[in-house]
């Protein structure tokens, strides 16, 4: 029996081209090429580079690849079935020659520094059932052989720098549950013949250079039962439509599609996806209106549509999504109220509407929402105070760019009714501070910056006016904006800019509030009476097109500032680029 076991070994290493050393102890297949100097013996082994000595134990050891000696290997009835040597540090590549290890079923080699091109005799190992390659350097295309294996169940080849298309004959491996070539160079299309898989069940393709239209074939047979739970094929250049047919696949718990440059519309078909978790087709171009039959998505905890051009009104029906944590419609053309039943929603977490055209009040049902610690509804056409649970739990750049919103910050305190009958109102109590110069003030409070794009108001004839404790006077026009000089004292000032009329500053608050006002040369200026007469027109006009002033001040010398609400840059460029 042992001399036809020696015969059989002789006859397999002739085929494979390798000379034999036959151990006493084990019938593992052994070079005899330096195998007392180097880890060699191992036929891909060669060429792997070592630089962390984490094989030392293949070096002069003297013993049979299964002697149970050796790290990282696995054996079976004295034959290597696994290979595991990951974050080794390992360096090199790996050649042809591991196709000689036919009992080989994991190899796992991910997060090393290996590169060159990834063996094509994998795909003719009949065991093989895992390749884990991630997080290397391998480069060259997927061998299409891979499809061959008949048992083959997971590759996952991401972050490395793989190039070239998909090969369409991976779905022949009908056992082929994972696959992930996220993070690489990859470029074409999907493969029509991966949308047809009923094995798959995770599916990452992101992060590649893919492009095309997305196959509109998947679940191709409605009889048959697809596995697909997780498909994302997010930063890529797809084009085209979003397919109809993904809403055949009704094991699919989360979908990514984000930054693409899909179009058209959200079909209606992605409400049957009872079991989706979570949905992000942010960064695209699609448009019309937020279909009615995602509130069929019972099971959604995340939904990302932020930087479309979706319009119309978010569905009341939204509050049939539960369990939705993340609701993100940053950045598209949604208008109208924001429906009251968003507040029913208890699980929400984060909800940022921020850079829409909604209108009317915030809903007081959002402030009550539990476990919401994240909101954003800055840049919209919102009016009215803002709740005071939001106001008190959230800074200002969560409503700035509403003109008419207020009560969120000590620069948009909401104003007073006034109240029957003559009164004389209490003075508020002197805050605890530092006494500051008259020209301190001024350079605290000064700065402006023009702001475009602002929504028009009709004007209003009531003035409201503050004295400071270092005298002068503020004079508001409409809008939220209701503050003294006192407030201003312990501000902090920042020079914007400076011109022949005056300069600029930015003034922050102690609440986080910005403030913008523009302080003019005193030599250029009208005089008092007159300044008042021409700054009191201009304060009450409102045109879209021309700059809002919200106040005036005028210093116990002369001083003369203009104020205005604060906007960021990044909103100018906002306007301009994209609305």
């Amino acid at each position: 029996m042992k001399e036809r076991l020696n015969e059989l070994l002789d006859l397999r290493a002739r085929l494979a081209g390798t000379k034999q050393l036959r151990s006493k102890d084990d019938a593992a297949i052994l070079p005899t090429t330096d195998f007392y100097s180097s880890f060699s013996w191992l036929p891909f082994g060669h060429e792997l580079v070592d630089p962390k000595g984490f094989l030392r134990s293949w070096n002069n050891s003297g013993i049979g690849a299964c002697s149970g000696g050796l790290a990282g290997i696995k054996c079976a009835r004295r034959l290597v079935i696994v290979i595991q040597l990951p974050w080794k540090g390992l360096g090199g590549r790996v050649t042809e020659k591991i196709g000689q290890l036919q009992a080989l079923r994991k190899l796992s080699l991910h997060d090393n520094a290996i590169g060159g091109a990834i063996p094509s005799s994998l795909g003719l190992l009949p065991n093989l059932r895992g390749v884990q390659l991630f997080n290397n350097r391998f480069s060259g295309s997927i061998p299409p052989t891979l499809g061959l294996s008949p048992l083959l169940q997971s590759l996952d080849f991401c972050n490395n720098s793989l190039s070239g298309t998909i090969p369409a004959t991976l779905a022949i491996s009908t056992r082929l549950f994972r696959l992930n070539f996220s993070y690489n160079s990859l470029s074409g299309s999907i493969p029509t013949s991966l949308t047809q898989s009923q094995s798959l069940i995770f599916l990452a393709l992101e992060h590649n250079n893919l492009s095309g239209s997305i196959p509109d074939s998947w679940g191709g047979n409605v009889k048959a039962l697809y596995q697909l739970q997780s498909l994302t094929l997010g930063h890529n250049s797809f084009s085209g439509t979003i397919p109809a047919s993904l809403g055949n696949l009704s094991e699919l718990q989360e979908i990514s599609l984000s930054h693409n440059n899909m179009a058209g519309l959200i079909p209606n078909e992605i409400g049957r996806l009872s079991r989706l978790r979570t949905l992000d087709f942010s960064y695209n171009a699609l448009n019309g209106s937020l279909p009615a039959a995602l509130s069929n998505l019972s099971n959604l905890v995340v939904l990302n549509l932020e930087s479309y051009h979706l319009d119309h009104q978010i569905p009341a029906a939204v509050n049939k999504l539960q369990k939705l944590s993340v609701l993100n419609l940053r950045n598209n053309q949604f208008a109208g109220p924001i429906p009251a039943t968003v507040g029913n929603i208890s699980f929400l977490t984060q909800v940022d509407l921020s850079q829409n055209k909604f209108s009317g009040e915030i809903p007081a049902s959002i402030g009550d929402l539990p476990n919401l610690s994240s909101f954003n509804v800055s840049y919209n056409n919102l009016s009215g105070p803002v709740p005071t649970k939001l106001a008190q739990k959230f800074n200002a750049s969560a409503f700035v760019g509403n003109l008419e919103l207020c009560g969120y910050s000590a620069l948009t305190q909401c104003p007073i009714p006034p109240s029957p009958g003559p009164s004389t109102p209490p003075e508020s109590p002197a805050k605890k501070h530092h006494k500051l110069s008259t020209k301190d003030i001024i350079l605290i409070a000064a700065g402006a910056l023009l702001i475009s794009g602002e929504k028009g108001t009709p004007p209003t004839a009531g003035e409201v006016e503050a004295a400071g404790e270092a005298g002068g006077k503020i004079v508001h026009f409409d809008g939220p904006m209701v503050f003294t000089a006192d407030d201003l004292l312990c501000a902090t000032a920042e020079i914007m800019g400076k011109s022949t009329y005056g300069t600029v500053y930015k003034a922050t608050l102690e609440d986080g509030s910005v403030a913008a006002v523009k302080r003019l040369r005193e030599k250029i200026t009208k005089g008092q009476r007159e300044f008042e007469t021409e700054v009191n027109i201009l304060g009450k006009i409102r045109h879209p097109n021309l700059l809002a002033m919200r106040a005036y001040y005028l210093g116990p010398k002369g001083e003369k500032l203009l104020l205005f609400n604060f906007h960021p840059f990044a909103f100018w460029c906002s306007f301009l680029l994209d609305n």
